[in-house]
Parts: structure tokens; C-alpha cells; sequence
């Protein structure tokens, strides 16, 4: 079904990268290499990555950026063979994949004509395994009026089928750092018009603990901190950096798109009431109805 190109940013991991590690050995699908990014300052990373090739297992490793784990992502994709033909897949330092997830993925990827994404749900859970719980599903389409005012893709599920991953690398090229690289990769493919799978199945879990880059948002402790740093304006932050990377590969947009993104810019701009009415037009919306209502309020305060 093709080889897969996993990449994998690590920054100063604890003793459950052995178990991500593991899982990753123990995947159906068997073909596939791991390049990894470490942005690390301490040995941890490289004992656990030498273990694990002393169980046979070929691991390619480059010195990360050390500005996040979006950047450092960046920079693996960057320097994957430009001529490849691999899916490629993005790995977190501490989950742990089911035996299947390469191969579901390769499976709902293979009839693409052109680009595709796929990722999945994920089941939260703790650190040991506990009290998981599935993340949230997915009821609207997935789209770039989606893609511009939220991220459905959890990076960590994310597969690339060939046509994805060369238009991925070309456009990470052109862009500076880019701090949210799922929610970019996203926007970009949905801007693209590549096909999106979302998977309704869970492929890994996603361990929450003090070390997580992103945790989840599904208690109510992480959404009302989430609420106060909306409406601190950290939303609006994040948005402004990610059009400000997404401008860059605008050429590549198909030109609905490319009028909706512009129409978007403009539209952040603009004074009220006329805000509200280029806001409306645009149609953008989040999967549930109390995001999509979150965003109307965010277009009236200028928070997105």
C-alpha cells in the first residue's frame, strides 16, 4: 500500500516516549520509517531513540529549531525527499497508536486522484491510560470556512497521502515559522481543495499531563480557561500569525477560496456594522452550534 514517512518532534521526553516508540514498531502496516526532530537539551530523547534502535529499528535524526513543536514539524517536512513518494504521517512524543492507524489510514487514502488529508478522533486519557474518553466527533463537513476559525485536525492523526505531502512541503517552504502546524496543514489542504477524511474511528490515545505541547478542552476546567484566553484575545493572536503564513501559498488556493480568504482579511479589518454584515456573508462556522455562535461574538469584539 506504500511506505510511510513518519515524523516525529521530541522536546525533553519522558519515560512514555518508549511506549509511542513501541507502538509504532507494532503497527500492521510495517512499512515505514521514523525521522526524527529533537529539539531536546538533555539525553533523554537520545537513550530512548537509542534503545530503540538496538531493537532493530533505523531511526534518521536531525537537530530541531528549538522554537516549538510547529516549527520543528515544519522543518522535518522541509527536509523530507522532495522526489518521495511516501504517505507521510506526524507523530507526538507520547501517545500511543493502535496497532491499525497506519493502516486505516492508507486504507481510506489509497483511491485519492490528488491531495488528501486523514486524521481521526483520539481517546483522552491520563497519563497511565485512565478514564479515556473519546475526543469529539465531527458533525459538519470539514472545509476551509471551517478550516479559518477552527482546527479539527489533531496533528497527531494526521496522514498525508504523496499528492498532500509534496504540496505540504512546497508550501512550508514559502512560510515562515508556523506555530499551529496541524491547524496550517489543514487550512492549506482545505484551501487547496484536497479531499479531507475525517475518521469517526479513534487511532491512538492521547495522553494529558503536565509536559502536553496542547492538551484537550473537553473538561470544564480546560474551557473556561480556553473562554479567558479567547477573550484575552490569544484567538485573535493565533489567527493573525496563521493568515499571515497561509498568504504565502495564496497562489495555490482554487480562486473560490483564494475570495473567501481575502474577503476574510478584509473582513477583520473592517468597522462595525460593516463587520458583522462581510462576517455574515462569509459563512464560516465551527462544528457546534456554541462555536459557531462563539465566533459571531468574536467578529463583534474583534477577538478573531
Amino acid at each position: 500500500m506504500g511506505r510511510v514517512t513518519i515524523l516525529m518532534a521530541v522536546h525533553e521526553p519522558g519515560p512514555d516516549i518508549a511506549d509511542q516508540l513501541a507502538s509504532i514498531s507494532a503497527q500492521s502496516h510495517a512499512d515505514w520509517q521514523l525521522i526524527v526532530g529533537d529539539d531536546s537539551s538533555g539525553q533523554s530523547a537520545r537513550e530512548a531513540l537509542d534503545r530503540f534502535e538496538a531493537q532493530g529499528h533505523k531511526v534518521h535524526r536531525h537537530s530541531g529549531p528549538k522554537a516549538g513543536a510547529g516549527p520543528n514539524f515544519q522543518s522535518l517536512l522541509i527536509k523530507t525527499d522532495p522526489n518521495s513518494a511516501d504517505f507521510v504521517a506526524f507523530s507526538d512524543q507520547d501517545d500511543i497508536w493502535f496497532p491499525e492507524k497506519l493502516a486505516w489510514a492508507l486504507s481510506e487514502l489509497r483511491d485519492a486522484d490528488g491531495p488528501a488529508l486523514y486524521c481521526s478522533r483520539s481517546l483522552v486519557t491520563g497519563a497511565e491510560l485512565q478514564k479515556s474518553h473519546p475526543s469529539p466527533p465531527r458533525p459538519r463537513p470539514l472545509g476551509f470556512r471551517n478550516a479559518l476559525v477552527q482546527n479539527v485536525a489533531a496533528g497527531n492523526t494526521i496522514v498525508l497521502n504523496p499528492a498532500a505531502a509534496r504540496l505540504a512541503r512546497e508550501a512550508a517552504a514559502e512560510a515562515g515559522p508556523i506555530l499551529k502546524f496541524d491547524w496550517w496543514l489543514y487550512q492549506l489542504m482545505s484551501a487547496c481543495d484536497a479531499r479531507l477524511i475525517h475518521d469517526d474511528r479513534p487511532t491512538l490515545y492521547y495522553r494529558q499531563h503536565g509536559r502536553n505541547a496542547e492538551g484537550e478542552n473537553l473538561s470544564a476546567r480546560a474551557r473556561i480557561s480556553r473562554l479567558s484566553r479567547f477573550l484575552q484575545g490569544e484567538w485573535r493572536d493565533w489567527t493573525e500569525a496563521q493568515l499571515a503564513e497561509l498568504a504565502a501559498s495564496r497562489h495555490r488556493f482554487t480562486p473560490e477560496n483564494r475570495s473567501v480568504f481575502d474577503d476574510f482579511v478584509r473582513m477583520r479589518q473592517a468597522p462595525l456594522p460593516s463587520r458583522i454584515v462581510q462576517f455574515a456573508r462569509l459563512g464560516l462556522y465551527r462544528q457546534s452550534r456554541a462555536g459557531t455562535v462563539a465566533i459571531w461574538i468574536g467578529a463583534l469584539f474583534r477577538l478573531i
